[in-house]
């Protein structure tokens, strides 16, 4: 029995494209044993915070190790690095690899169980950051409820949170007290995006206007109480 000349087209379409998928599939497997595609360069980006060679630790690279090897496991190890949010490995033959590095953001600095100041993120968390070169708000004694309230702040007006030197609770007023240089903003715990937005452009007006003032108070809905001198609570 002859089969048609169209079935025996698809036939041999099919069976072509099964070969080259199973090659395809094959080709890695093959390729990792062979030298000239083991890794020898590596290329971090998005490294802000982190140590360089932790990351290069993390990945935990034997000498071995091939381009063509599995890079779903070596972001999954990247990924569970404290300080990492996320992360994805790229190859690039014949001999590097490509590591993208998303950090979590550091948010303040607080005091640890030995006196020390240490990096924290949104939640409180320590972060294995050097001090050196953070420039982050200090938040002394530690306080997860004005970390978050700077978290918002970081993410609605990174320009203002630019300008927070420290944070503080202020509890005759039941705020809480950031600190930019010589003025000070009072918030509420609970502030939201349209408050932190309020307390900037009336002080981005000031500014403008060339307007003295010690401290803007934006706890009141609606409105921000501008003050000329530090209201002194008894």
């Amino acid at each position: 029995m002859r089969w048609p000349r169209a079935s025996r087209r698809v036939l041999l379409w099919a069976a072509a494209s099964m070969t080259v998928m199973m090659m395809w599939m094959a080709a890695p497997l093959a390729l990792r044993r062979l030298s000239f595609f083991r890794v020898r360069q590596v290329e971090l980006v998005g490294i802000r915070y982190l140590d360089a060679d932790q990351v290069l630790a993390a990945l935990g690279l034997s000498a071995r190790a091939s381009v063509f090897d599995d890079t779903r496991v070596l972001a999954e190890r990247l990924r569970g690095l404290d300080g990492v949010a996320d992360a994805s490995v790229i190859r690039r033959p014949p001999a590097s690899l490509k590591v993208i590095v998303r950090e979590i953001e550091p948010v303040a600095l607080v005091a640890n169980g030995r006196g020390a100041l240490a990096p924290v993120d949104a939640e409180g968390r320590a972060m294995p950051f050097d001090l050196a070169g953070l420039d982050l708000p200090i938040v002394q004694p530690a306080d997860s409820g004005i970390v978050a309230l700077l978290a918002r702040v970081q993410a609605f007006d990174p320009a203002l949170f630019q300008t927070i030197d420290a944070a503080r609770a202020d509890a005759p007023r039941g705020a809480v007290l950031l600190e930019l240089g010589s003025h000070r903003v009072l918030l509420g715990r609970d502030a939201g995006p349209e408050v932190i937005q309020a307390v900037m452009l009336v002080a981005r007006d000031l500014a403008a206007k060339a307007r003295p003032y010690a401290e803007l108070d934006g706890r009141y809905a609606g409105q921000v109480v501008v003050r000329r001198r530090i209201a002194r609570i008894a």
